[in-house]
């Protein structure tokens, strides 16, 4: 470890693990370091079954009824991985998919007030067959969907008079003739927006969300979402293995006694077990950095157990429902994802839903309550109510780039946002997969 890198990485949560594989790839070379004996960090996935019930520091043990504890992979984070979406490129140009198996998630449903969920309409022919909406909504939102699948930012004869630096997305639902509550599911399930405020932005990135969306359903046919075996635990060890074949190296259960500075207050090195990895650059995540970072708010999440299928959702083994926050009387949208023994993290006729949302009150639980009437009854049920976290600046004045904590989503997308944003700021350069080079080039 006495040795000087290019950058030491703190923590192997997938963000961490991301970085490293992509700055070694990038030629860079890279220790990274875990303060535990295993992958993943806040994000890791837990097995035997009785590892969840140590981490919720619970005094009883897993149900005979559960089965085999060692056929549970329960993530502690769980998040579903956009089909066309950033990090499936990351993955398959740095050939990580080759250390993994996916299989698409069933079904992607919205709920609506009122209780009901609706599989999330994408096409032409579902706007006009789905419930979600009246006769006169289905057809005012298939010429918006026309209209956005037709939209090509370079052609202003796709624009049909919308101006996509002036026009706002309030704008856009406005001049379609759509009410709030297609507008409601349009930002929140396709577009997937935590909030309201892109409805006073230029309405360009709205477009290409729903764009991704379209085509992440376009791949696999059910619903844009795709899923590793085995849980998400799988992912930072893929990335991390991508980083010692490009010369990274790996020291577990190493914990960080000292950030080392020099006299103008840059990072100068990482201290750990009395050695010191001398560099001028060094990423973590927020638990490494305390004094590095604001608390930004909470969230909560449940991991629900079930010997049944979310009702309503045509009996999938796996989907994803988002309970917009206008839907249920919220500021912030509730998530729910399930998963099951088809990908091999609960054993059989066993399912797990994870339902998480921001923290709005002091009584963080009771904010959950519409996601649990929705998914029925439970045999386990364990709450975490963790800190949100981001760091205090950007890190070009220190060399100390720091990740932010995972959010309520329940897919990928605002995570990979992080993951580019620290590369840009680490290297200077937005991150172009296509100037790296592919794994098979370097192995040849």
């Amino acid at each position: 470890m006495d040795e000087t890198y290019d950058v030491v990485v703190c923590g192997t949560g997938l963000k961490e693990c991301i970085l490293s594989g992509i700055l070694s790839v990038a030629g860079k070379k890279v220790l990274h370091i875990d303060r535990n004996d295993y992958y993943g960090g806040a994000s890791a996935s837990l097995t035997p079954l009785a590892k969840v019930y140590e981490h919720f520091k619970r005094a009883d043990k897993p149900s005979d009824s559960f089965g085999r504890g060692r056929d549970w992979n329960v993530d502690l984070i769980p998040k579903f991985i956009m089909a066309n979406g950033m990090l499936v490129k990351m993955l398959v140009h740095t050939d990580v998919t080759r250390y993994l198996e996916f299989k698409s998630v069933d079904g992607s449903y919205v709920w609506k007030k009122g209780g009901k969920i609706y599989k999330v309409p994408v096409t032409e022919t579902e706007a006009l067959s789905t419930s979600l909406m009246g006769l006169f909504e289905k057809r005012r939102f298939r010429n918006f969907l026309i209209w956005v699948h037709n939209f090509k930012p370079e052609d202003q004869s796709t624009w049909k008079g919308y101006d996509p630096a002036k026009d706002t997305m309030a704008v856009v639902f406005e001049k379609f003739g759509l009410d709030n509550n297609t507008a409601d599911f349009t930002g929140h399930a396709l577009a997937l927006y935590r909030d309201d405020s892109y409805l006073q932005q230029p309405f360009l990135e709205t477009i290409q969300r729903i764009k991704l969306y379209s085509e992440s359903v376009a791949r696999y046919g059910n619903s844009p979402y795709l899923y590793p075996l085995y849980g998400l635990g799988e992912l930072p060890q893929a990335f991390a293995r991508l980083s010692a074949i490009y010369g990274g190296t790996y020291m577990l259960n190493r914990p960080v006694q000292e950030i080392v500075y020099d006299e103008a207050g840059h990072v100068a090195g990482v201290k750990s077990e009395n050695e010191v990895a001398k560099t001028r650059v060094v990423i973590g995540d927020p638990s490494y950095f305390p004094d590095k970072v604001k608390k930004v708010g909470q969230v909560i999440r449940a991991i629900c157990i079930m010997n049944h299928p979310i009702p309503n959702t045509s009996d999938s083994a796996s989907c994803q429902i988002i309970i917009p926050g206008n839907q249920c009387g919220r500021r912030n949208d509730v998530y729910i994802g399930q998963v099951s023994a088809t990908h091999h993290v609960a054993s059989d006729g066993k399912f797990i839903a994870i339902c998480s949302t921001t923290v709005e009150t002091a009584k963080p639980e009771a904010e959950l309550q519409v996601a649990f009437e929705t998914i029925g009854p439970v045999l386990e049920r364990f709450i975490s109510v963790d800190d949100l976290f981001e760091p205090i600046d950007d890190g070009k004045n220190t060399g100390i780039f720091i990740t932010s904590s995972y959010d309520a989503t329940s897919h990928f997308e605002t995570t990979c946002d992080d993951i580019i944003a620290v590369y840009e700021r680490v290297t200077g350069e937005p991150l172009d997969l296509s100037k790296l080079p592919k794994a098979a080039e370097q192995q040849e």
